[in-house]
This record gives C-alpha cells, sequence and structure tokens, in this order.
C-alpha cells in the first residue's frame, strides 16, 4: 500500500475470490450482486430497522405492505436484498422479482402469470437462498405430515388431508390443496411425473386448464384472474410447512409508471390498493410485500400512485415528519441520502472487499479516499451521496487501474477520472396517455395551435 495515512475499520475477514470477483464485477456493471452484500453494507440503519419490525409482524401471522422509495442509483434495489437477506435469517421463505412490460400485477395477455411464475422461480429459503425452492417446500410439508403421523400413529394421508383442510376456506384453497395432495400421491408411489407436475401447477406454468386436468385432476390454473389470491395460499402453505412466513419483493416498480394507457395503470394501482387494504385491515395472514420505486412513481399526480385517489389517501406522509424528524411506521420509506460518513466507510469497504480481506494488499491508503470524495463532490456536488451508483462504479475503476498498472499514482489519476452524474431514464418524455374509448388526447402545443386559428375569426 502507498504510504500515507492507514485505513481504519476494515474488518480482519478474509473473503473467498468467488465472493469477491461476484461483488467487484457486479457493482462495477452497475447492478446488486447476490452475495457478500454484507461487506459492503453501510447506513439505513433506521430503515432496516423498520423492516425488521414488519418481519416480526409477518412472523406473527400478521401482514405488511411497504414502499421503498429513493432515486435513481441510490440504492434501493440492494436494499431489497439486504431485506431478503435477514428474512431468510428470520426463517421465512422470500420470493422476488422485478416488473418489467412482460410482468403486472393485474394484467389480461398472461402478464401476471409470468410475474407469478417469475416469483416462483425465485423462491428462497434459507436453505436454498438462490431461488428454486418451491419443490424443498412442498417435500418438507409432507415430511412434517409424515413424522406426525409416524408420532401419533395415524395414516399419512389423513393428517396431510386434515392439514390442507385450513386452505380450503380460501378462494382456490381446494385445488391448491388438491395439488399438494398429488404430490404426496406421487411420494408415495414413486411416480416422479405425478410430483414434477405437481410443482409445475404450483409455479404457475400450466397454461391451460386442458393440460391441467390431464395431468392432475383439477379444473384451474393460476392466471392473470387469481394471482394475489395464490400467493395468500402461499403464505399459508408455508407456514403449513414450518417457515414463519412469506415476504414478496417487487421491483422496479416504475414499469407500471410507464404504462401507456390509463386504464391498465389505473387496474395495476387497484391490486396494489387491495394488497395495501388487506394488509392495513388485517384481511392477509402471515405475509408481506415490499415494492420498490422511484419518488416520481410515488407522487406523480398524473401518473403516479398519487394519480389514484384511493392510494393517495393511504400512502399521504407524515406532515409532521419534516425538518430532519422521520417516521418510519407508516407504508412509505424513504431512502435517506448517505452521510459523507457512510460514505467514507463504504469506500474503506470496498477497498477491504478489491483485496480479498488481505489488509497488506491495499492499494489506496485514507488520504487517497478523502481525495476521491472531494473530487466527486467538486464534479457533480451533493449528489454523490444520494445516488452513489456511480461514485461507487468509478472508485472501482481506480482500483482496477491501480491494481494493473502498479507504477501509477492514485493523486495522478483521480484527477483525470469522469464521475458522471446519475440521470434517471423513467424522466424521460413518456407518450400520451390513450383515452379510454380509443380516442387519443391532444398534445398541448396542437391544441393551443388550433385556437389560435380562432383569434381572426370575425362575425
Amino acid at each position: 500500500m502507498p504510504q500515507g495515512q492507514a485505513l481504519t475499520g476494515g474488518t480482519a475477514e478474509r473473503i473467498r475470490p468467488r465472493d469477491r470477483d461476484t461483488l467487484i464485477n457486479g457493482l462495477r456493471a452497475g447492478v446488486v450482486p447476490r452475495v457478500g452484500q454484507q461487506h459492503i453494507q453501510v447506513g439505513r440503519v433506521n430503515e432496516l430497522n423498520a423492516m425488521l419490525v414488519d418481519i416480526d409482524r409477518i412472523a406473527d401471522n400478521g401482514a405488511t405492505a411497504r414502499f421503498v422509495i429513493g432515486e435513481y442509483g441510490s440504492g434501493k434495489t440492494f436494499f431489497l436484498h439486504l431485506v431478503r437477506s435477514v428474512a431468510l435469517q428470520r426463517r421465512l421463505v422470500t420470493t422476488h422479482a422485478d416488473l418489467s412490460p412482460d410482468r403486472r400485477l393485474h394484467a389480461t395477455g398472461g402478464q401476471a402469470r409470468s410475474l407469478y411464475s417469475e416469483l416462483m422461480r425465485n423462491m428462497s429459503t434459507r436453505a436454498k437462498p438462490d431461488g428454486g425452492a418451491m419443490g424443498s417446500v412442498v417435500e418438507r410439508f409432507v415430511t412434517g405430515a409424515l413424522t406426525e403421523a409416524a408420532t401419533q400413529g395415524l395414516q399419512p394421508e389423513a393428517v396431510i388431508r386434515g392439514r390442507l383442510n385450513q386452505l380450503s376456506e380460501l378462494t382456490g384453497g381446494y385445488d391448491f390443496a388438491e395439488v399438494v395432495a398429488k404430490y404426496w400421491q406421487g411420494h408415495d408411489t414413486g411416480d416422479e411425473q405425478l410430483k414434477s407436475d405437481a410443482v409445475r401447477w404450483l409455479r404457475g406454468e400450466f397454461s391451460t386448464r386442458t393440460d391441467a386436468r390431464a395431468a392432475l385432476g383439477v379444473r384451474t390454473i393460476i392466471d392473470d384472474a387469481n394471482f394475489y389470491d395464490q400467493l395468500k395460499l402461499l403464505a399459508r402453505f408455508v407456514r403449513l410447512a414450518g417457515f414463519e412466513g412469506l415476504l414478496v419483493c417487487l421491483d422496479e416498480m416504475v414499469n407500471l409508471y410507464k404504462l401507456p394507457h390509463s386504464q391498465a395503470r389505473n387496474s395495476n394501482y387497484e391490486q396494489i390498493l387491495r394488497i395495501l387494504n388487506d394488509a392495513l385491515q388485517g384481511s392477509a395472514e402471515g405475509i408481506g410485500f415490499v415494492f420498490g420505486g422511484t419518488p416520481d412513481f410515488l407522487t406523480d399526480g398524473r401518473r403516479g400512485l398519487y394519480s389514484y385517489t384511493a392510494l393517495q389517501s393511504r400512502l399521504a406522509e407524515n406532515t409532521f415528519a419534516t425538518g430532519g424528524r422521520i417516521d418510519l411506521s407508516g407504508p412509505v420509506i424513504r431512502l435517506a441520502a448517505l452521510t459523507p460518513e457512510d460514505l467514507y466507510v463504504l469506500l474503506t469497504k470496498l477497498v477491504h472487499v478489491h483485496a480479498a480481506g488481505d489488509a497488506n494488499a491495499y492499494l489506496l491508503e485514507a488520504d487517497a479516499l478523502h481525495a476521491f470524495m472531494q473530487h466527486c463532490s467538486n464534479r457533480i456536488g451533493d449528489a454523490y451521496f444520494r445516488t452513489p451508483r456511480n461514485t461507487i462504479r468509478s472508485f472501482l475503476d481506480l482500483l482496477a487501474v491501480l491494481e494493473q498498472n502498479p507504477d501509477q499514482q492514485w493523486d495522478e489519476i483521480i484527477e483525470a477520472l469522469p464521475v458522471q452524474h446519475e440521470t434517471n431514464p423513467d424522466l424521460e418524455p413518456l407518450p400520451e396517455d390513450s383515452a379510454s374509448d380509443g380516442s387519443r388526447e391532444l398534445p398541448v402545443r396542437q391544441v393551443a395551435d388550433e385556437d389560435d386559428e380562432l383569434r381572426s375569426f370575425k362575425l
């Protein structure tokens, strides 16, 4: 390490080369790595504590709904990853997905079923944190029922049917229970195809009722119409399997904001309203939702959630939480900007990760970190605290150059290091809304031009 003030605050923990490469490559590409978040976590203490309260409420058979709102590049996705990792440690089942034009909360063309299938592919437990946990959850339910049957001297099928009866009171619960019973039948008879078909149905991978009936004998499938009802069923089922509850994380909610048709947006916002009402009124059990979006997705009165009056009233923020006062008890959590101290600690941790935890391999000392922070402040102002993604990418680029050019001095490189403003593509001009009757609204300029023609009209 170059001579200067030594870095302090780094841990002595060594980092595996695979985890180190995953972290560095992901952060340099501007994406959130799936592993190793604990090595670079800083700040967000109050926000994380608020989410811990939600996780405890889910484990207590309650329901929650949160909206994590932050600027583009402020760390929303990283925060959601961190919340999921904490939930896994608390023995919850987690699932997550990014919304896209092909994945929505409400649709009639299969987009909601596509979102459900993506959520199921990403289902995780503490034993399977990388997704694909649906089969193991069903297997655990069956194993628990077999253990209970052996302990009490009962027939396994009777125990399984008795447990599944709790699902029949919910919408779609009868067929859900039948599919799980089919999995047990395949388990009992050694029919792997039947077990596979049952898991496929639970994942929402059957596209027609005919195929589902031929494979499993049930008359329904998971489709756009019952997307949310199936999630509530799944939350009840994972508790029967021995877990504490279900946490659903939905990121990139701004894709709903981008929908060009107002009717399609309102239908999705109605689904969000239904989820929020169930959480606030206690109608759902053992399930929590976390939505990640930008401020425009929330507060835009024309396209955002605030354009839907019922949502605006429920998501209105505490008017007393101003002047540095915070209130994280409501549905909306706004990610606060990192402080300069937080950012300094983050850069220290990045140096530690880049060196794979070896303090003797650090490429920069404390003086260089202060100089880099001053360089960022001069180039883009305090925005590098609010949206640290580009700052992190530039810093890792600096470390990469120093690693491959050991004869170079950091002070010579920093001055030439470009640090760009983080631009939000969500703020780009959007197409005009389509009216409900199929007609198109006239642009303001066009209306003005037509009005101007009337100025010369005389009687």
